[in-house]
């Protein structure tokens, strides 16, 4: 009997714990990544400031360098400026929009990153996309995903607790993700990975069910390692499809049409997974997601992120042109827009009962 298995693409080694960052120099070192110390450290020109003059002392072979913002042009900038520097590895140190640069940057200069995360909100942090803003609004790039990831639970306590949130309406989102793609398979005959459902979901699971609150050290690292089984769980499938469906497009639906008035993309697509599962006819899933978004502080209506029925409506219509190919619960319904504006009112009934 032959014994057949697949290689799981995933971290080399992954640190979630309080005082992680002030070891990050003897990290690089025992996984055998830096015992030169010759690393770039990519920050933000804001909160990174402090982050360095914290590490400069233990990492005192790295070059630093500052990135504008969450733009192509910002990575493609800190690659050229890294470009020559014979480095052994990159450290993307902080949020979202800095590891989005620098693991776009890292895949420029053929060099490993390791994602050091100063909040958590969104998966991000492990997975094999960057998403990046461009001339034509926001765009995502594939690139390898992480070679490591560290969270200091210390750092994240004291970043804004509405970060913490997105990242936890980014999570459970999956949920509805796979659901989409497990309808998709039922209509169209697309191949579902079951492991990449399995890990995405089970991580989604978790953080809907987890009884913790903000701050909680057992929900932040509940939070931490579901957002690195999310990134696990898009390097297995190939593609974003165990995270991303019909939530994803109206998250980014919302940027497009909206791009100065979009929240955080965990807390649009928090509700963009609400609403997908009510459409779906999931009333009992929907309840609880609804549930657990609002203890946590995340939006379950447009209205709470800023947006009138009417911008919702034209933004559920357009969601299925963010993702050309994709089928979602929004490609198998194909509702109008009248049809759109009367389910969104029946769900903004059945939240508010």
């Amino acid at each position: 009997m032959p014994v057949l298995t697949r290689l799981v693409p995933s971290p080399l080694f992954v640190e979630i714990r309080p005082g992680a960052l002030d070891a990050l120099g003897g990290i690089l070192a025992d996984q055998r990544l830096s015992a030169s110390g010759r690393i770039a450290v990519a920050i933000s020109n804001g909160s990174g400031a402090a982050m360095r003059e914290r590490l400069e002392p233990a990492l005192p072979g790295a070059d630093w360098y500052n990135v504008d913002d969450g733009s192509l042009d910002s990575a493609v900038r800190l690659a050229e400026a890294m470009r020559g520097g014979h480095y052994d590895a990159i450290v993307g140190l902080g949020g979202g929009k800095i590891i989005d640069a620098a693991k776009y940057a890292a895949a420029r200069v053929g060099l490993p990153l390791v994602a050091v995360a100063t909040n958590l909100a969104h998966d991000g942090i492990c997975s094999p996309v960057s998403t990046l803003d461009n001339d034509a609004g926001r765009g995502s790039y594939g690139v390898p995903s992480p070679i490591g990831i560290v969270v200091d639970l210390d750092v994240i306590r004291q970043a804004p607790p509405r970060f913490v949130a997105a990242g936890i309406g980014d999570v459970i989102s999956n949920i509805s993700a796979c659901a989409d793609w497990e309808l998709s398979h039922a209509v169209t005959g697309e191949p579902v990975d079951g492991l990449a459902v399995a890990m995405a979901r089970s991580a989604g699971e978790n953080l809907l069910r987890h009884p913790g609150s903000l701050g909680d050290r057992d929900l932040l690292t509940a939070l931490a390692e579901a957002l690195v089984l999310s990134g696990i769980a898009m390097n297995i499938a190939g593609s974003t499809r165990p995270s991303s469906g019909a939530c994803h497009e109206i998250s980014h639906a919302l940027d497009v049409l909206y791009p100065k008035r979009s929240a955080q993309h965990g807390e649009q697509v928090g509700l963009g997974a609400a609403f997908a599962s009510f459409l779906r006819g999931e009333r009992e899933l929907t309840g609880l997601i609804v549930e657990r978004l609002a203890r946590h502080g995340l939006p379950v209506t447009a209205a709470q992120i800023g947006f009138t029925e009417a911008e919702f409506t034209e933004a559920v219509h357009y969601a299925p042109n963010t993702r050309p190919g994709r089928f979602t619960i929004l490609e198998h319904l194909d509702l109008s827009p009248s049809a759109i504006r009367d389910a969104y009112a029946d769900y903004v009934q059945a939240v508010n009962s």
